[in-house]
């Protein structure tokens, strides 16, 4: 392994592969102080207000003059809002088309694909939260074992629902985020329970989206039920009914353009975007490329390295509509008194990021390097294939629930600092950007991305790595988050505009 990384010929920042101590030689030049793992070194002097390059692109400013070999992090580093003109279709990589590849899904009668098979408990506002719960909880091992095609009854609560206006892009977000889940391939029935006076009605999320009740699609209210625990028995006697016909299902073979994968990142370090986040981007290209669905998200953690991505776009609408929700960001994180750059957290930093345009072309990294097909509202459905991108959050929770519902029936999260995140109805595989971490926490990390370090791997093998791992834990295998039953708690969708 060599001592440092330099990421682009124009950069004047390298980052160190291990501490180093104050005076130790890095390409011709000596450090000042101690270096921390992850963390910049200058080789070259940068003036007050000079910009400072990494990945050939601007990450910050010299708050103070920055001398060679000195450390460079946010004691010299400033944030300055970007501003980029904005070029649409001029960096187009179409994949080679490839074909062939499966895996065992199960096909629904819809079309659609799914990798699990759970039945879904899912309440409208958080006044149901206790009767859903309830009514999961009393679906035990024992009584599970008669339906081995069955992942199990899941509760997916939240806090919302209420207190709420009853338009707008709160409502709006929820709303997708309902039908999103009620129709997920990866359920094979549903049951929405309410408790009748909330804002966000059943009612009125199945006459907007045309959803009709069935043997496996049931709804109920408490005020209709007449009470908690009528309605607890209730729903238990509904799902009672539902799984024997959940477990009809079975797998079969299935392409690979049948799978949509979450692109997500949480406890980011500077590894991040120099292993991990590049292999996943090769994966999501070998996945584009047999004609399946990668969808980047986090919006906040794209700004700064957006203008990447509009080069990328298909078409100039595509492009727009991506420099629309930059701006739409913009403007929230200003009403609401914050800062685009309040993103990177501690960890992020102790890990070695800066600022979060550091961060952002870091994570821009997972969504490889084929042309951007789509861009969508949050839990909005995705439907082009390709690479696409889905505004939202940057807080994972939120993040992957808007992506869940957008389609994604696999999540694939990286990870520097280590994140304990699981999801469901679809299971999340996590990478780990260095061997320390993986070493670490061998029960949460499914992929070691550390190897491409020490060069024991290479960023094209591992992602060839990743796509396999899409298709064995889309054919059933399951993850190190699964065993670990995470999953039941990650249901956290955007709640947007004021609580009344």
């Amino acid at each position: 392994m060599t001592r440092t990384i330099r990421l682009h010929a124009s950069d004047n920042v390298v980052t160190a592969t291990g501490p180093m101590e104050a005076g130790a030689a890095v390409e011709d030049v000596i450090t000042a102080t101690l270096i921390p793992s992850g963390h910049k070194i200058a080789t070259a002097p940068i003036a007050t207000g000079g910009a400072i390059l990494k990945y050939g692109q601007i990450i910050g400013y010299a708050s103070t003059d920055i001398a060679p070999g000195d450390h460079v992090h946010v004691q010299n580093c400033a944030f300055r809002a970007t501003d980029h003109a904005y070029e649409f279709g001029t960096d187009l990589r179409p994949v080679e088309p490839a074909t062939g590849d499966t895996f065992m899904g199960y096909r629904r009668k819809n079309g659609s694909v799914g990798t699990r098979n759970y039945v879904a408990v899912l309440t409208s506002v958080n006044c149901s939260a206790t009767a859903a719960h309830m009514i999961a909880d009393a679906f035990g091992p024992e009584e599970m074992a008669q339906y081995p095609n069955v992942d199990g009854v899941c509760a997916f609560t939240h806090g919302t629902g209420c207190g709420m206006a009853g338009d707008g892009d709160g409502f709006e977000a929820l709303q997708r985020v309902m039908w999103g889940y009620a129709r997920h391939p990866n359920h094979a029935a549903v049951l929405m329970v309410g408790l009748g006076c909330e804002m966000n009605q059943i009612d009125w999320l199945l006459d907007a989206w045309g959803l009709e009740h069935s043997p496996t699609f049931q709804t109920m209210n408490i005020q209709n039920v007449a009470g908690l625990r009528r309605t607890v028995e209730a729903g238990i006697a509904k799902i009672r009914a539902m799984l024997p016909i959940a477990n009809e299902a079975v797998r079969e073979p299935c392409p690979v353009s049948e799978l949509t994968v979450a692109l997500q990142c949480g406890g980011s370090d500077a590894w991040s975007g120099i292993t991990a986040n590049p292999a996943l981007g090769h994966a999501c290209d070998l996945l584009v490329a047999q004609g399946g669905t990668g969808v980047l998200a986090e919006t906040p953690e794209i700004y700064g390295a957006e203008h990447l991505l509009t080069r990328r776009a298909v078409d100039d609408a595509t492009g727009a509509r991506l420099v629309g929700l930059i701006e739409w960001w913009k403007d929230y994180t200003e009403r609401n008194r914050g800062s685009m750059d309040n993103n990177p957290s501690p960890g992020n930093k102790k890990g070695g990021l800066t600022t979060i345009l550091e961060k952002s072309l870091g994570a821009a990294a997972k969504g490889g390097t084929t042309p951007l097909t789509g861009v969508y509202k949050y839990a909005e459905q995705v439907r082009a294939h390709g690479f696409t991108f889905m505004d939202s959050p940057g807080y994972d929770p939120a993040s992957v629930t808007g992506q869940i519902a957008g389609g994604c029936n696999l999540v694939c999260f990286t990870t520097g600092r280590g994140s304990a995140f699981g999801s469901k109805p679809a299971p999340t595989i996590k990478v780990a950007t260095n061997q320390t971490l993986f070493d670490r926490m061998p029960e949460d990390m499914d992929v070691n991305a550390g190897d491409i370090l020490d060069g024991r791997s290479s960023v094209e093998a591992k992602g060839r790595e990743i796509y396999e791992t899409f298709l064995r834990v889309a054919s059933g295998e399951t993850t190190k988050s699964e065993a670990q039953g995470l999953g039941d708690h990650e249901f956290v969708p955007w709640q947007i505009g004021a609580v009344m």
